[in-house]
């Protein structure tokens, strides 16, 4: 089976990452749309028109499913790419619900950090209301995370500042569970785990969407082998770039060692 994944940039690895922990015998198409990250700050309409455009590519190049590993555009695009195309298209969705289920003390709360587009969004406050979660879920914009991925700039000072800055707006001894929003965020788990106190656990929704495709395609998650078989798109052209294909596998690398923090 050959499966699409379609993220904005390079944040989405992170999903394919975990699908090749599970899925590696099948085959996979990545398309990044470099030429329009990020998403986040863009307007609705242009975010549906890359979410359409990119879709629908990976799906005239024989993708039998498609997984929006982005959250910004699963929270414009994904009612309408269900409707119009018809593959099975799964989408990202914030781990509120599991924070919110593994959480073990009522006076705790959990924090999600996103793009502008997911935390202004109507799918993720209709999440968290549906949830009941309101009172116990805060929310942050940390955009420009987005672009220190796409520049490989993972552990600066520039961006331990900026996470800092950020997160002083909170008190971090009120929280449980730290939810990363948006795909890139993965590239920074071990600056966040510095710091959020230890007990704070960071989670994703990357497991439970490779979750959701298992299961809505009724496939049998397996051991990865060696070499498994993955073409790369940026926004519709097939990467052959010796350095792009190095940092892509440079990212996958870290993405790997990220998994391992929690």
């Amino acid at each position: 089976m050959k499966i699409g994944i379609f993220d904005s940039g390079l944040g989405g690895l992170s999903v394919l990452n975990e699908a090749l922990s599970k899925l590696s015998e099948h085959e996979f198409l990545y398309y990044a749309d470099v030429k329009n990250v990020p998403y986040g700050q863009k307007s609705r309409d242009e975010i549906l028109k890359f979410s359409f455009d990119a879709v629908k590519f990976l799906i005239e190049n024989g993708s039998n499913a498609v997984v929006v590993a982005c959250n910004t555009a699963t929270s414009v695009a994904i009612k309408d790419l269900r409707a119009k195309l018809s593959v099975p298209i799964i989408g990202m969705e914030p781990a509120v619900k599991k924070a919110r289920d593994l959480s073990c003390d009522d006076t705790l709360k959990t924090l999600v950090i996103a793009t502008p587009v997911t935390v202004n969004g109507a799918k993720l406050k209709e999440l968290i209301a549906n949830l009941n979660a309101k009172d116990k879920t805060e929310v942050l914009a940390l955009p420009r995370l987005v672009n220190f991925a796409e520049n490989e700039d993972f552990e600066s000072q520039d961006v331990k500042s900026y996470l800092r800055d950020e997160l002083t707006k909170f008190d971090l001894s009120k929280f449980d569970f730290l939810v990363l929003g948006c795909t890139h965020f993965n590239y920074f788990k071990d600056s966040l785990r510095e710091i959020f106190p230890s007990d704070v656990k960071i989670i994703d929704g990357n497991e439970g969407t490779i979750n959701r495709l298992i299961n809505e395609l009724s496939l049998e998650a397996s051991s990865p082998r060696s070499a498994p078989k993955i073409k790369f798109f940026y926004s519709g052209k097939e990467v052959f770039n010796k350095s792009e294909l190095d940092k892509i596998s440079r990212n996958l690398s870290r993405l790997q060692k990220m998994r391992e923090i929690c």
